[in-house]
């Protein structure tokens, strides 16, 4: 999979402008400046194909950039205070619309804090990824915070909070590049086995 070939496709900030889904769609889900944008923009080795934002619970809308047979999908973050009540519900509602709908999805990319525990945010949405079935892995963000000792302890936290559910997780920086390499391949085989109806 050559993820050089990425290009913006679309934003969508209601759930009738979503676009049809003819490709295996990766899924990126978090809270409000986790690091979803820094993570797709390391992914296809660009500095801005996804914008990055210092303001937390600015992008309202579902983005769709286009990658090489596949399609990765920028959902909007969640769990920033400051946002109305209103605005939280369109969100929720746009989330999911999407979710509701017949997609392909190939997995979900669900990003977390690695230098602190999952938010009740973060559990929600993995606790409805295991509902609804959809396949997903956890990407811990920001692992260049830690020091040595740090990781270690952050890396058994996790292990103890999601071995019994047997749900794979992948310490990531988009600062170092740890990671990046793991996930790219990942996705790759992940998108490999759509395609060849597996």
């Amino acid at each position: 999979m050559n993820f050089q070939k990425a290009e913006f496709e679309l934003s969508a900030g209601k759930k009738e402008q979503l676009p049809h889904s003819d490709l295996p769609e990766i899924v990126f889900s978090g809270r409000s400046n986790v690091g979803k944008s820094s993570l797709i923009n390391k992914l296809v080795n660009r500095k801005a194909l996804a914008r990055t934002s210092s303001t937390p619970g600015k992008t309202a809308t579902i983005n769709f950039f286009q990658v090489d047979g596949c399609r990765f999908v920028d959902l909007p973050g969640y769990g920033y205070a400051k946002v109305s009540k209103s605005e939280k519900e369109r969100w929720a509602d746009l989330v999911e619309g999407y979710f509701a709908q017949e997609r392909r999805i190939a997995l979900v990319v669900q990003l977390v804090d690695m230098r602190r525990d999952p938010t009740v945010d973060d559990f929600d949405m993995i606790r409805f990824l295991m509902e609804t079935g959809a396949p997903f892995v956890v990407v811990c963000t920001k692992s260049d915070k830690l020091n040595k000792t740090e990781t270690a302890a952050q890396l058994a936290r996790y292990q103890e909070l999601f071995e019994q559910n047997e749900i794979p997780f992948y310490p990531f920086s988009a600062i170092s590049g740890a990671g990046v390499e793991e996930l790219r391949e990942l996705l790759s085989e992940t998108v490999s086995k759509i395609a060849n109806g597996n």
